[in-house]
């Protein structure tokens, strides 16, 4: 009698131990970034594709921290994340004339150290940066919190050097 209750109880820890498995597993500790990775044509994606060897390995002090999926064409530094996608389509903000204008207070226009941008301002806090006048458009998006003209300084070096000015397609 003591032996089959020794049996039943393994049988029934069996599955709770399965299951703790399990919730293990789907469970992550990791805070890895997300973002969706652009799809551009050959041409944006081989300037893409270089500007991602000459970024750097620091923007605003945080060290990067590339999101997922790993794609030569997405950026990360810190948490929360300051993202970087290369090869996104315009976004139609930049051909707003109300922008141009100066008449839309949630985008503006401007340049930061030989790189012009469209700065958006997003519903949580944060900016989205897009640049204008080069070859690929490169999307930046700053959380909430993060003095934003430190991201940009510190990656214009590697958009002037990757990406060549001109009009992106």
């Amino acid at each position: 009698m003591n032996s089959f209750r020794h049996r039943h109880r393994s049988v029934i820890r069996l599955p709770a131990v399965a299951l703790l498995i399990t919730v293990a597993g789907c469970s992550s500790a990791d805070d890895s970034a997300s973002a969706a990775v652009p799809s551009p044509d050959h041409s944006v994606a081989k300037l893409c594709r270089n500007l991602d060897k000459v970024l750097p390995a620091k923007v605003d002090g945080e060290s990067r921290d590339d999101p997922e999926p790993a794609s030569a064409l997405t950026a990360g530094w810190g948490s929360p994340a300051i993202i970087l996608r290369c090869g996104v389509v315009q976004p139609p903000k930049m051909i707003d004339p109300k922008v141009a204008e100066g008449a839309d207070p949630d985008a503006v226009a401007g340049g930061v150290n030989g790189v012009d941008w469209l700065m958006e301002e997003q519903g949580d806090g944060g900016y989205r940066f897009t640049t204008a006048n080069r070859e690929a458009y490169v999307e930046v998006r700053v959380p909430k919190g993060p003095d934003s003209s430190g991201v940009l300084i510190d990656l214009a070096p590697a958009i002037k050097k990757a990406i060549p000015e001109g009009i992106a397609d």
